[in-house]
């Protein structure tokens, strides 16, 4: 098994932390992976992509150029990277930002008001965690280790944090 996810959107969206919540998922499920942060010069506002690749052998490459799973959290991303993903894709849309559907008729795309449903339960910097519980759900990868990975992603600093990302994955979850 081997899943390459591409996660991609504006920097300030949360696209590198969602990467790095579903690397460390995987790698504590006793997986291999990777994340490959990318961001353009602007963190904030500027564009954001993350590659992660969670397989049961040795990662060769940590660039994802052919996703199995992409999500879109703004409009120019899945304007750029639709048609790179594989056949058989899965997609997943911020359908709050992201007004269009899929072109292609041989993916599925999933369409989450993540930013909505974010800004409904008063945390509306946690889209990102929304869609990423939606990814756990649809992906079958393992939800044994989403508590411990979440401890290693949430700052010491804001441990207040931990209990809004859970509760948000769990949103994305239960959709």
């Amino acid at each position: 098994m081997t899943e390459q996810i591409l996660i991609t959107g504006f920097g300030g969206q949360g696209v590198l932390f969602a990467g790095k919540f579903l690397a460390y998922n995987g790698l504590l499920s006793g997986k291999q992976v990777s994340w490959l942060p990318s961001y353009g010069p602007e963190m904030r506002g500027g564009t954001a992509n993350c590659s992660v690749i969670i397989s049961d052998e040795a990662v060769g490459s940590p660039i994802v150029s052919a996703p199995d799973i992409l999500v879109c959290m703004n409009l120019p991303s899945l304007d750029k990277f639709e048609n790179a993903a594989v056949k058989g894709a899965k997609i997943f849309i911020d359908s709050t930002l992201i007004e269009r559907k899929a072109k292609r008729e041989d993916v599925t795309a999933f369409y989450i008001p993540a930013t909505r449903l974010a800004t409904d339960a008063g945390t509306p910097a946690l889209a990102n965690m929304i869609i990423t519980g939606k990814i756990l759900k649809e992906t079958g990868f393992g939800t044994d280790c989403i508590e411990q990975a979440l401890k290693k992603v949430v700052s010491a600093k804001h441990p207040e944090l931990y209990e809004k990302n859970l509760g948000a994955i769990k949103i994305g979850y239960n959709l």
